[in-house]
C-alpha cells in the first residue's frame, strides 16, 4: 500500500508535468524508419515488378533437313572407300565399293549432303541393311545452321514462339566468347520418340541421350546472324569465337520465358 500511495502522489505533483516524455531512443527511430522504407519498396515492387524465368534443355547444332543413315544394299567386303568424313556428296555419288558373290557393287548416297560419320572401312565385311555412313542433308556450304533443342514434354507449353534463347556451345569457351544468340522459330506439336530423333539426327546414341528423361518436344531455334563475327552469328560478346561453327555440335539452350508478376491479385 505504501508503494501505491507514493505513485499516486507522484502523479498529482504539478512540478513534474512540464518534463519531456521520451517515447523512443534515436537508434530505435532509425531502425523504424529503415523498416518502413523497406516495406514500402517491397510493396511497390510486388505490385509493379516482374520476375523472369529461364528454362534450360539440351540440344544440337544442325541443319534444318536433318541427316540420314546410309545402309548397304548388299553383303560383301569393302574394297574401296570413295567418301571422306566432313566432305560433301552429290545425290547418287559413290560412297563404297563392295565385293560380292555377283561381282563388285557400288553403294551410292541417297541425297546430297555432308558425311558426318563413316562406319565402313576397307576390308570391313558388311551385310545387307548394315549402317555404313551418316550423311547430313545440306544443299551447299552456305546452308545456315539451326539449333534443335529437346525440351521436356511437361515444360514445352511454357516456351513461346519468338522467345530469346542463349546457347552454350560445347566446342566454344563461354568464359572467352560468350553464348550464341537465337530465337524460337518452331515448336513441335508432340513428343518425339527415340527412333524419330535418331532418324532425324542419324545417331542412335544422341537420340538415347536426349530421351533419357522421356520423349521430349523438339524446339527449333533460329540463330541470329551477324556480319561482324567470324562464325557469322551473334554472340553475347562482341566478336564471338574466331572460327566457324560445325554442325552436329552439342549445345544447351536457355529459354528466356515471359516475365510474370511476383503477386497475382485475386479479384472477387
Amino acid at each position: 500500500m505504501q508503494f501505491r500511495q507514493q505513485a499516486l502522489s507522484k502523479l498529482q505533483s504539478p512540478e513534474e508535468l512540464d518534463l519531456p516524455v521520451r517515447y523512443a531512443r534515436p537508434q530505435g527511430l532509425l531502425v523504424l524508419a529503415v523498416t518502413v522504407v523497406v516495406m514500402a519498396a517491397a510493396s511497390i515492387w510486388a505490385v509493379t515488378g516482374t520476375v523472369s524465368s529461364t528454362l534450360r534443355a539440351p540440344g544440337i547444332l544442325t541443319h534444318g533437313q536433318g541427316s540420314y543413315v546410309l545402309q548397304s544394299p548388299v553383303t560383301g567386303q569393302v574394297t574401296r572407300v570413295f567418301a571422306e568424313e566432313g566432305k560433301r556428296l552429290a545425290a547418287g555419288a559413290p560412297v563404297l565399293k563392295v565385293r560380292t558373290d555377283q561381282g563388285d557393287k557400288v553403294v551410292r548416297s541417297i541425297a546430297a549432303g555432308r558425311v558426318t560419320a563413316l562406319v565402313a572401312r576397307i576390308g570391313t565385311v558388311v551385310t545387307t541393311g548394315a549402317d555404313v555412313a551418316t550423311v547430313e542433308r545440306v544443299s551447299g556450304s552456305d546452308d545456315p545452321l539451326l539449333a534443335m533443342i529437346y525440351v521436356p514434354a511437361d515444360s514445352a507449353a511454357t516456351v513461346p514462339l519468338g522467345a530469346s534463347v542463349d546457347l552454350t556451345v560445347q566446342s566454344v569457351s563461354t568464359e572467352k566468347y560468350g553464348k550464341l544468340r537465337g530465337r524460337v522459330k518452331a515448336i513441335g506439336r508432340a513428343a518425339q520418340t527415340r527412333q524419330k530423333i535418331g532418324g532425324f539426327l542419324g545417331d542412335k546414341e544422341l537420340a538415347a541421350q536426349f530421351t533419357k528423361a522421356g520423349p521430349p518436344v523438339a524446339v527449333l531455334v533460329k540463330l541470329e546472324n551477324s556480319s561482324t563475327t567470324k562464325s557469322g552469328y551473334a554472340w553475347s560478346t562482341a566478336g564471338g569465337p574466331p572460327f566457324a561453327l560445325d554442325s552436329m555440335t552439342l549445345a544447351t539452350g536457355a529459354f528466356h520465358l515471359a516475365e510474370q508478376r511476383p503477386i497475382d491479385w485475386l479479384l472477387p
